[in-house]
């Protein structure tokens, strides 16, 4: 079954209205994600999961900062996936892919006993918006390089996004 991304994203940014910023920072993760996963041949279904993971991974900052007070990634996995589920099973995405999508929004800020592709570039992507966004200086994005990614597509797009030596 084709999943469709664009009534997501349009649901997503209903729901972030009026947060511009994280609006534009989930449609950045969302283009890196889907670049990676293409180039990386994901499987269309393991590609389509992707994509739906990248649009709603931080569905979760809202209801942690009205429960927390703060948007802390430990909170983003507690309180993401349930809403998460909610907006995706409105639109009617199949089961299976709610689980591994709620598994992976579940998961976005854990970066041990990542289990899959999809989830080792929803990781990538979130650190390519991440790391330009919080103005993170190279060294510190070298490290990252070493110790984050793994994926041929992605330390691409990180050596092209901040110039560096490959």
């Amino acid at each position: 079954m084709a999943l469709k991304m664009g009534p997501l994203v349009a649901a997503m940014m209903e729901y972030e209205r009026g947060a511009a910023q994280r609006i534009n920072h989930f449609l950045k993760v969302y283009s890196f994600a889907k670049l990676i996963g293409e180039r990386e041949g994901l499987p269309a279904s393991d590609q389509e999961i992707l994509e739906a993971a990248a649009i709603v991974h931080d569905i979760g900052i809202r209801p942690s900062l009205e429960k927390y007070q703060s948007s802390g990634g430990n909170f983003q996995e507690i309180e993401g996936p349930p809403v998460a589920r909610g907006l995706l099973e409105r639109l009617s995405f199949p089961q299976q892919a709610i689980e591994r999508v709620c598994f992976l929004v579940g998961r976005h800020h854990t970066y041990q006993g990542i289990d899959g592709k999809d989830y080792q570039i929803l990781v990538e992507a979130d650190f390519l918006v991440n790391l330009y966004e919080e103005k993170t200086d190279k060294q510190s994005i070298v490290k990252v390089r070493k110790n984050i990614f793994r994926t041929d597509a992605g330390i691409k797009a990180l050596n092209d996004l901040f110039a560096l030596p490959e």
